[in-house]
């Protein structure tokens, strides 16, 4: 863990620049994660579970449309405007934006001149056309954004890129409070205020109508970026466009999949109501803390693992960086289930039914973060049609053990179907991996810190403490002892800094 510190610090010291793009591309993209993720205590002490269940339904569409219809095109428009012996720069963005305009026109006549005659085959019943309806538009929007967004990152203007995606949420959170507190307390206090533009029944309406203004006002923001596009069409390029985009396209459904698929799926099961989906997804987000952690993570590792590429202790630092994250992962389990009296409060007394998935769900997300700490050995061997090859083992996985288990024990089904398929996952990658580009990972400490953990969790469940003020303490002291070792066998206070600063 201290190589793989002192290497980030040199890293950091050799490319001033990318560091300073990649903290502004990723601390905004977390900065937005975490504003959303907060959303979820707003949404589920304002509606309903059913509400809930399709506001996450429909939103499980809108992510897996957006992939579907940006095709691509985005890591497309990287890959041959730099290629400019070849390809002038603006006709590439110009090109790619005409596509995505086309497609979205497309997708716009057919969805909205035929949402009649399609809903049934995508939508439950129980969704309102009105929120398709919204849901449609805002999909188009974003779809449209995402080639000028494209644009400003090859441009390396992060700060407006950040700034405006900030922009989007802070805009959709103001939205989003002014229709689901301000104006119920208006109504209750000051009807005349609210009377005839706001009905209480509308719902999730008004959460979808803060997101289309919302993203309407980032698009908008960026029209001064498109007019600098030349709008030239070359048929070629287009072409060749498509053929390289359309494998990340695939992939990248394939992946979306896994993580909306059983969303999607749920109101369609027999015996299912869809506010079991609404209690599903609200436990679900408590276990995204292990997801964010991930993704924090994700950022420094990437430039990481390329950047120790050809050192030949390689092997040895990507092994000390995997134990590493496992024990660090391990310890953001034991603290969620620990403190889960205080962290329930995050969503609403209605959703509590749920909570006994949220241990299953983080261990899920815990396969899943070492699965991608595994992934850099095909990254590095050139062979990413693995990636592929895992994303789709995931998601017929996920379908499968939805589809056949739901009707029988409800949305616990979905929470053991992420469990299984990204331990399958990790376990894949693991034994390919070693096939492949074998590194010694040290199993015993990863082991040993796993069945601490284990025994320590199980302690906590075990022993029965009926006040909830003595059962914190119990965990407290239990957590301590897991840190306690940490110190104690791995990781020397010493060794952490700016912490050694403070001891002797």
């Amino acid at each position: 863990m201290r190589q793989f510190i002192d290497y980030g610090y040199r890293f950091m010291a050799q490319t001033k620049s990318l560091l300073k793009d990649s903290v502004i591309y990723g601390g905004s993209s977390i900065l937005q994660k975490m504003m959303m993720w907060l959303m979820t205590t707003l949404f589920t002490y304002t509606l309903s579970t059913t509400e809930y269940g399709v506001l996450n339904n429909l939103y499980a569409y809108t992510a897996l449309m957006l992939v579907l219809l940006t095709f691509g095109l985005e890591t497309g428009c990287f890959r041959f405007a730099n290629q400019q012996d070849k390809f002038n720069p603006a006709v590439v963005f110009s090109t790619a934006l005409m596509l995505i305009c086309a497609l979205t026109a497309v997708f716009l006549l057919v969805f909205l001149g035929w949402l009649p005659a399609i809903r049934p085959v995508l939508w439950s019943d129980q969704i309102p056309g009105v929120y398709l309806r919204l849901i449609i538009l805002i999909v188009s929007l974003d779809v449209v954004s995402a080639i000028p967004f494209a644009f400003l990152r090859y441009k390396k203007r992060p700060l407006k890129f950040a700034a405006l995606k900030l922009l989007n949420v802070v805009l959709y959170v103001v939205f989003c409070i002014f229709f689901l507190v301000v104006c119920p307390w208006l109504e209750t206090n000051y009807p005349s205020l609210v009377k005839g533009f706001y009905n209480r029944e509308f719902g999730v309406g008004y959460v979808l109508t803060a997101n289309l203004m919302a993203t309407a006002i980032e698009t908008a923001c960026l029209l001064p970026d498109v007019l600098q596009f030349k709008f030239k069409w070359e048929w070629t390029l287009a072409k060749k466009m498509l053929t390289y985009s359309f494998p990340l396209m695939v992939m990248g459904v394939a992946g979306m999949s896994n993580q909306v698929a059983d969303r999607i799926i749920y109101p369609f099961i027999p015996k299912t109501s869809i506010s079991e989906l609404g209690i599903y997804t609200a436990c679900f987000k408590i276990a995204q803390i292990m997801m964010m952690f991930t993704q924090a993570f994700r950022y420094a590792y990437d430039p990481f693992v390329f950047e120790k590429s050809n050192d030949p202790n390689a092997k040895q630092a990507y092994s000390k960086v995997m134990t590493g994250f496992v024990i660090l992962g391990l310890l953001i389990f034991l603290g969620v289930m620990f403190y889960m009296d205080i962290i329930k409060y995050f969503i609403g007394p209605a959703y509590w039914s749920g909570l006994g998935i949220v241990p299953i769900i983080l261990l899920g997300e815990l396969f899943f973060a070492i699965y991608f700490n595994l992934s850099f050995w095909y990254k590095l061997t050139d062979k990413t049609y693995w990636g592929t090859t895992f994303s789709i083992i995931i998601c017929l996985i996920v379908v499968a053990i939805n589809i056949i288990f739901i009707p029988r024990y409800s949305y616990w089904a979905c929470a053991w179907a992420t469990l299984i398929a990204n331990g399958t996952a990790m376990l894949l990658s693991y034994f390919i991996g070693q096939k492949n580009y074998p590194i010694k990972y040290n199993l015993k400490t990863i082991g040993f810190y796993t069945t601490l953990a284990a025994a320590l969790y199980a302690a906590s469940y075990l022993v029965p403490l009926e006040n909830r003020f003595l059962h914190l303490i119990f965990n407290t002291l239990l957590l301590c002892i897991y840190l306690v070792v940490l110190v104690k066998r791995d990781l020397p206070l010493k060794e952490i800094p700016f912490v050694n600063r403070l001891i002797k």
